[in-house]
Parts: structure tokens; sequence; C-alpha cells
């Protein structure tokens, strides 16, 4: 999603002025700053819940843009993908401390680099908080134990 196409003006500040589950689909999907982080994959330790992030991203992320390239068909090529809704967030306390929905549904503001705050796009990768540059695809790794990083959180 171009941000240039949305009809969300960064005056609007809907976040701050609405729920979550109040937002429409346009202001709901507005709110993914870009980063690609929820898109790498993880590791769970089975005896403690801990989880483990990696620098593995999903075979469907464009490292360039840290966007999906089926956005809309992904569970059809990626059926464990997890998709996030104002109902379901709460399930995935692996979501980074700075991701957008988290923030909001935790009730504070998006970050300067937010593009719905900076209004520009880029800003997420420039604040260094993208994956853009520091993930591999999944195409080519199959040890993800081997790459576990602390750095998405």
């Amino acid at each position: 999603m171009k941000l240039q196409n949305l009809k969300i003006g960064k005056s609007a500040q809907f976040w701050k002025q609405k729920s979550l589950s109040e937002t429409t689909r346009e202001e709901w999907e507005s709110l993914c700053d870009g980063c690609g982080k929820c898109c790498l994959n993880k590791l769970e330790d089975a005896e403690t819940g801990q989880i483990y992030h990696t620098n593995v991203a999903c075979r469907l992320l464009d490292n360039t843009t840290c966007r999906c390239s089926s956005y809309t068909d992904r569970k059809r090529f990626v059926p464990e993908c997890q998709i996030l809704t104002p109902q379901n967030l709460k399930r995935y306390s692996w979501l980074p401390s700075t991701c957008a929905y988290r923030l909001v549904s935790e009730g504070s503001d998006l970050l300067w680099w937010h593009p719905l705050v900076s209004g520009d796009p880029e800003t997420v990768h420039k604040a260094g908080i993208s994956v853009r540059g520091r993930a591999v695809s999944e195409r080519h790794t199959n040890d993800l134990e081997k790459h576990v990083v602390s750095w998405p959180e």
C-alpha cells in the first residue's frame, strides 16, 4: 500500500480518536509501518514458551520494500501466516515493542518515524527500524536456530 494513495491525512490522527476495532480497513492497514519484523520467523521453546526472533524472513517478504510480495493472497502461499485483526491482536505477544498495532492497543502514540507521523514511508528504514538489509529469505536457509537475533525487539 502506498502512503500517497491513502485518503488519511497526517493531521487526522485517527489512532488517537478511535479504538482499533473502530478503524476502517484503510485506517487499519495504514497503521502498518512497513518494518517487516512481523514477517520474520520465530522459534518457540517448547518447555518455557519463550519466543526467539530470527533474521529469516518469510519467502513472500520483499527485502527491499519490507512488504509482502503477495499480500492479498498470502494465506494461499503461506498457510501459517498470521493475519492481525483488532480482535486477535492480543494473542501475538511476540509483536515488537515498536509495532504500531501494539503501541496503539496499549494506549501509546505512534513513534516519530512512523509514515503516518513523518509523512514519508522511507522514515522507518532511515531510522533503522525495518528489516531492510538485515533479513535473509527463508529460501536461502533451513537452519533457523543459527539465525536467532535480538534486534527485532
